[in-house]
């Protein structure tokens, strides 16, 4: 089939070096415009961008897809289908039908569970046992369209949103292509999503990743894995913003500690939680600096034992 690959962030490239690597011909890409990025605020071109553009495939960047010419550039391209994965922008409804077979869509959940921008994140957040991969056909709902194929994947323990999306990416990869597979031999048929168990994925944002050390310590584990690493868990001390790596919940070794409050010990640093137990902190980052092992953090302070974080 034609097809042209629509995806912007680095969990997109795998699937765009499967499609680069299969059957099908791919005619272009598109992606996001390019974003300022970083503290010198300098603009720069998505992974996607930057990979297809390395392979020779030529790049499309609208600024918006309601912009009647982005239209004009897709039928001129005649694509069979588009498959895309978190390309960031919704899809107007003129454009759903342009390609024969549709715009399919590669998500990071067992849908209809997690539907939206941060299924990922929600998974470890909630403390999901399985997760997976999910290809569907866009329509005009948040990830409601029939579906084609699916995987699953198990969420470990001490998985970050970041180590799981890798996996997944790299695993629904293979599945998209699959899909496209079964689609051009004329094998599959989207079947509706089931009316049952759906649930919702809004983006975390930076004030979501507050940790509450009210909750208790396995929340505050999810919570600090589900942040990492963006939008990256916080707290507070003295006033200043602290960032939080992935921590690890204890079993009893500081049952007197009270919510928040810091203990120092010997190349160890524990934070009280809501039900009586504690954590242990792994990187922490102070603001305007680089990220470094707790204990080291807590060296660099004075009197911080038995100070409150909030």
């Amino acid at each position: 089939m034609r097809v042209v690959f629509a995806g912007t962030p680095e969990a997109a490239v795998p699937s765009l070096d499967a499609l680069l690597g299969s059957s099908h011909d791919l005619v272009a890409v598109l992606t996001r415009p390019d974003a300022r990025v970083g503290r010198g605020r300098k603009p720069a071109e998505s992974p996607v961008a930057a990979r297809a553009q390395a392979a020779g495939v030529p790049v499309l960047k609208p600024a918006r897809l309601r912009d009647p010419a982005v239209g004009d550039e897709l039928r001129a391209l005649e694509p069979d289908c588009v498959p895309v994965v978190a390309y960031g922008a919704l899809v107007p409804p003129a454009l759903l039908d342009l390609p024969a077979h549709g715009w399919v869509n590669l998500h990071f959940s067992l849908l209809p569970a997690w539907r939206g921008a941060a299924p990922v994140q929600h998974a470890v957040l909630h403390g999901d046992d399985l997760t997976g991969a999910t290809t569907f056909r866009l329509d005009e709902g948040l990830d409601t369209g029939p579906v084609y194929g699916v995987l699953t994947e198990p969420v470990r323990p001490t998985d970050t949103s970041g180590e799981l999306l890798d996996r997944l990416a790299r695993a629904g990869a293979g599945l998209l292509v699959a899909t496209l597979d079964g689609i051009e031999r004329g094998e599959l048929t989207a079947v509706p999503q089931s009316p049952h168990g759906v649930s919702l994925a809004p983006k975390l944002v930076p004030a979501d990743a507050r940790v509450d050390w009210n909750a208790p310590a396995l929340r505050v584990d999810r919570l600090v894995r589900a942040c990492t690493p963006a939008p990256g868990a916080w707290t507070t001390l003295r006033g200043d913003r602290v960032g939080l790596g992935p921590v690890q919940p204890l079993d009893g070794d500081a049952a007197v500690l009270a919510s928040g409050q810091v203990r120092v010990l010997r190349n160890r640093v524990l934070v009280g939680c809501g039900n009586g137990l504690a954590v242990e902190l792994g990187e922490v980052r102070p603001a305007g600096r680089k990220a470094m092992a707790a204990a080291d953090w807590a060296r660099g302070l004075r009197d911080v034992d038995g100070e409150r974080l909030v």
